[in-house]
């Protein structure tokens, strides 16, 4: 994969003179690896009122973006649902490819750490809580039947073995450095392995979707086939809105497992990750995605 930038478009708590909110472009480089360092990540930020919230604004801005890095990136992230149109048209008429994606862990936390250390010192700061990200009903869609596993597992590796991760034999997939996370070494990382006798195929399909998360959870929604939002479920977010299931867990012992992985995650400050493979006694991976839930505003 080649460079990957992420990208917000959204209001500040901060009013200009006009008692109008300020709003602010953000762009950077974003993680792939558990080897990159985060300190090396090109970073474009830019106020701009309210009035020119537009796309035009934001492709001058993506231009300047490029200039300044002297590199053009593979692929644009962004998060903000209801920002897609105008971010869209922006990098299109700039010819980058975005993406709707929740794999922003780079421009998250260059976020919050502007909400703690650079807005509170901007004249005009209203000190209020994130806006949230707005989407729409969670819908819930089933694998698509040629590339469903024959078997699952929900597992832990320790995080110190994530050190040697570029060295594994993996074919797709993609990773960040434990320390953007939080993670200690002798943190245990929990994950779902799906094995597959077309594992290949799978997790080629699956480097499509932007993975961000996978959880076990009860259904929020009625719109899967079966109706029944009783049965707890592990389910992958994707994008910016979707959700796949990738497994029901059926039984007491199933469910308990479902709920370990769960505080797994949150000992883990919510890293976890995927990984698909041809058969449990495999040494390789056909996909392997790390990933951290997180709180998008």
């Amino acid at each position: 994969m080649g460079t990957v930038w992420e990208l917000d478009f959204y209001s500040r708590p901060i009013l200009d003179e006009r008692k109008k909110k300020r709003w602010e472009i953000l762009i950077c480089e974003g993680v792939q690896a558990v080897d990159d360092n985060p300190e090396d990540l090109f970073r474009y930020s830019k106020y701009v009122s309210n009035n020119e919230v537009n796309s035009d604004q934001l492709k001058q801005a993506l231009e300047e973006a490029i200039a300044q890095s002297g590199n053009q990136p593979t692929k644009v992230r962004y998060f903000r649902y209801q920002m897609q149109n105008m971010i869209k048209r922006a990098c299109e008429e700039v010819g980058l490819i975005p993406y709707p994606s929740r794999r922003t862990l780079a421009l998250q936390r260059w976020l919050e750490d502007r909400q703690e250390t650079v807005y509170p010192k901007e004249s005009g700061y209203q000190a209020s809580a994130s806006p949230s990200v707005a989407k729409p009903l969670e819908v819930v869609s089933p694998l698509p039947d040629a590339l469903k596993g024959q078997q699952w597992a929900l597992v832990t590796l320790p995080a110190e073995a994530f050190k040697d991760m570029d060295e594994w034999d993996i074919g797709f997939g993609e990773a960040f450095p434990l320390g953007m996370a939080g993670v200690e070494p002798d943190t245990q990382i929990p994950g779902f392995i799906i094995y597959s006798s077309r594992a290949t195929a799978l997790a080629a399909w699956m480097s499509g979707l932007e993975i961000a998360a996978v959880r076990a959870a009860q259904e929020e929604s009625t719109n899967y086939a079966s109706g029944n939002t009783e049965t707890a479920r592990v389910l992958m977010d994707t994008g910016t809105i979707e959700t796949w299931l990738l497994a029901d867990l059926v039984g007491e012992e199933t469910q308990a497992e479902g709920q370990r992985f769960e505080d797994a995650k949150q000992s883990a400050n919510n890293v976890h990750f995927i990984a698909v493979q041809d058969s449990p006694e495999s040494e390789s991976f056909a996909g392997f995605w790390l990933m951290q839930s997180r709180d998008f505003g």
